[in-house]
Parts: structure tokens; sequence; C-alpha cells
């Protein structure tokens, strides 16, 4: 008997015996994790869109300035006279019509035209001079158009030369009419855009 409970015992232990020598089943590394280059990669594309588009608003916005810093010198670009008349020469006539489509696409824009005078001539004299240059800017520019209670005038005759010569050479540049933009100006638009 004796026999048999040891033969009971080896049949009953050969599986564990088995199982205890069977080698471990071999454990994988762990794979490494690829980074989300999709994710990346639209991160990337938003900021190359973003980074264009940005410049696309700089280069328009620049180009508005630089359209505005042109509107406003044609608006201020002062005319001439000649002695002693309040007429327009042809000369005067061609920057006054520069500044008319400049005037028709914004209404919002108001003027302050200044009339001059050389030395020659009495204060009173030259002021009244000065003013009557100025009404012809303002008429000149109505004729066209453009709104008479957007544009003021003064005279300031003789009191404000360009040129403190003594000569015709200064005196030519004294028989002038100014412009001053006085509303408006902030946001000018170019005829056509």
């Amino acid at each position: 008997m004796l026999r048999k409970a040891a033969l009971v015992l080896l049949i009953a232990g050969l599986p564990l015996a088995a199982c205890a020598k069977k080698p471990p089943a071999p454990v994988e590394p762990p794979k490494p994790t690829l980074p989300d280059t999709a994710g990346q990669g639209a991160a990337r594309e938003r900021a190359r869109q973003d980074s264009i588009a940005a410049a696309e608003r700089a280069r328009a916005e620049a180009a508005a300035r630089e359209a505005t810093a042109r509107a406003t010198a044609v608006l201020q670009e002062m005319v001439f006279f000649d002695y002693d008349v309040s007429e327009l020469r042809q000369d005067a006539q061609e920057a006054l019509g520069r500044k008319v489509p400049i005037l028709r696409a914004n209404a919002g824009i108001t003027l302050r035209v200044t009339g001059h005078a050389d030395e020659r001539g009495s204060l009173e004299y030259n002021l009244a001079l000065g003013m009557r240059r100025a009404q012809s800017v303002k008429d000149y520019l109505a004729g066209f158009g453009i709104d008479g209670a957007r544009i003021q005038i003064d005279s300031m005759g003789e009191d404000q030369p360009l040129d403190e010569g003594h000569d015709e050479a200064a005196w030519a540049k004294n028989r002038r009419a100014e412009f001053g933009i006085t509303g408006g100006g902030n946001a000018i638009t170019l005829p056509g855009s």
C-alpha cells in the first residue's frame, strides 16, 4: 500500500513538477510610443496659416497707410497765384483738379483754405487779396460739385511768408493758398478703392 501511495503522490506531483520546469513566458519590452505627428502637423499648419494671414493684414494696412499719405499730400498741395490777382493759373487748376476725386470719394473730409500774399501792398489790401484767393479756390472746387460747407476760408495776408526774401523768387512762393484738413482725414479712401 505504501507503494500505491507513493505512486499516487508521484502521479499527482508530475503535473506540478512539469509546470515548475516550464520556462516563464518571455516578457516583451514595451513598444515605444510614437509622437502624435498628425496633431503636431496640424498645429504647425495652423501656425503657418496664421502667419500668412498676419502678413497679409500687415501688407494691407501698410498699403492703406501709404494710400492715405498720398491722398493727404494731394489735398495739402499748395496752389500759387500771379502778382496782385486772385484768378487761378493753369497749374493751380490742375492741382485743384487732383483734389476733386479725393474729396468726392470722402464726403467727410473738410478743408481750410488759407490765402496768402507777398509783402507788397498794405496789410489791409493783402488780407483782402488773400481772402479773394481762398474764395477763388473754394468756388473752383464747388464748381465740381464739392459742397462749399466743407471748405472754410481765411486769409493771412502777408503775415506768414514761405520765403523771407525780398525779390520776385521769394514773392512768387508767398502768393499762395494753403490747405489744411480739418476733418475726416484719418481714414481717407482713394477714388476707385
